[in-house]
């Protein structure tokens, strides 16, 4: 298998994948989860995101109030790879030389020398992301989409793998700066970060109260990672599943066509890139369960993380107190599955 400069698979490598090699792989999977288990209790739906989103090497942006260990959670899943990180503390005075580096003069040589920044690493951890000003996101969209920085003219590529994972507080308004919608787009998912269960918390008590935070294991290789990636892209999917996510996506655009009185609730559909995001999203499921091939249970578990956030609601919508999410519910639940 050979991958291009950009660090992307040649797809015309891949090779069918079998079911022996699609439970190997998650059996590796399966440690990289047990080892953030060791730190973070409970929280399934939000830990099998960030394995997604390091399955198919997609941003991630995690939504929830303090104190859910959202931060936590992104750094251990990043020492279970042998990787570099980075966590970048976004704040209302950073500026984009903070994130993506700078020139410098040496009064010795009479020039200008490059100076990189933080976002020079595998895994960034953008936290709390919203408090940035518009001009740090922008930088940070190039980084995001294109791979790459461009630091005085000068363009340099981005360390394969990289991974941006973002968290944001959605009570606190003050201080804060909305992300555009372009660059909420680019997130491959977003995470809704709920409180944990009763008994979840008993145990965080148990274990984590007055007491160090466990060590965490690397238990998977950047040669390892590439090699999920390219199985995730080898994962058979069906016309008709296809069919089932086009479904989906062309019905929040037009809903009146899929037989659905939701068009004065929603503002703007889905974009393609939300296409994308669920059949690769779906295929990374498929794979983290030991299946080479997708079902559509695999489409619908996504479903949510990667439509939330590109499903704008109108005003009568927020009216109405209907969310992205209660639309999302809609449709998977109205589209026909195959």
């Amino acid at each position: 298998m050979t991958a291009d400069p950009a660090g992307k698979v040649n797809m015309s490598d891949l090779h069918p994948l079998d079911k022996v090699r699609a439970e190997e792989l998650a059996g590796r999977l399966r440690g990289v989860y047990a080892e953030v288990g060791k730190v973070i209790v409970g929280q399934r739906e939000m830990i099998e995101g960030l394995l997604l989103g390091l399955m198919t090497g997609g941003h991630i942006l995690l939504e929830g109030v303090p104190g859910l260990a959202k931060t936590l959670a992104v750094s251990t899943l990043a020492r279970t790879v042998h990787t570099g990180f980075r966590r970048i503390q976004f704040t209302p005075d950073l500026l984009p030389a903070d994130v993506t580096g700078t020139t410098i003069y040496n009064r010795e040589t009479g020039g200008f020398s490059v100076k990189k920044g933080p976002v020079f690493s595998n895994i960034i951890l953008a936290d709390e992301i919203n408090r940035a000003p518009a001009k740090v996101q922008s930088a940070l969209l190039e980084a995001m989409q294109e791979r790459q920085v461009t630091i005085g003219g000068e363009t340099f590529r981005l360390p394969d793998p990289f991974l941006v994972l973002a968290t944001q507080n959605p009570i606190e308004q003050e201080g804060t700066y909305p992300l555009p919608e372009a660059q909420v787009d680019r997130f491959l998912l977003k995470l809704r970060v709920g409180y944990p269960t009763r008994e979840d918390e008993r145990a965080i008590l148990e274990r984590m109260a007055g007491r160090e935070v466990p060590e965490v294991s690397p238990v998977l290789e950047p040669e390892g990672l590439s090699e999920i990636r390219a199985a995730v892209n080898a994962v058979f999917i069906d016309e008709k599943i296809k069919s089932y996510v086009l479904d989906i996506v062309f019905a929040s655009r037009d809903p009146e066509a899929a037989g659905l009185k939701l068009a004065p609730l929603i503002a703007w559909g889905a974009s393609p890139r939300a296409t994308l995001a669920l059949t690769q999203l779906a295929r990374a499921r498929a794979l983290l369960r030991g299946r080479a091939f997708v079902v559509p249970e695999d489409v619908k578990a996504v479903g949510h993380d990667a439509l939330r956030h590109r499903i704008l609601v109108t005003y009568e919508a927020e009216a109405e107190n209907m969310t992205s999410d209660d639309i999302v519910t809609t449709l998977l639940d109205s589209i026909a599955v195959p």
